[in-house]
């Protein structure tokens, strides 16, 4: 399983260690503003480009969007979030 962690800085550094110790690849979103990780046709396009199947939105801006973990699910991507 090849993870998309939608988020960045020190939460996205811990996602990855956490993904690598459990034998996961992760691919880091790329972006700078907070605009850039709620495009969600963006965030899941970008996730689908990178061959990921499962996506971690960290904590924050995604991660409480019932309507992006739906988007998720309809694009075949497990959603890893609360």
């Amino acid at each position: 399983m090849k993870i998309f962690i939608a988020n960045r800085g020190e939460i996205a550094v811990r996602i990855a260690r956490a993904a690598r110790d459990l034998g996961f690849e992760t691919v880091a979103q790329q972006g700078s503003t907070p605009a850039e990780f709620l495009d969600i046709p963006g965030v899941i396009a970008a996730a689908l480009a990178q061959g990921c199947t499962a996506l971690h939105p960290g904590y924050g801006f995604l991660s409480e969007r019932a309507d992006f973990a739906r988007a998720c699910a309809q694009a075949g991507i497990k959603f890893i979030g609360p």
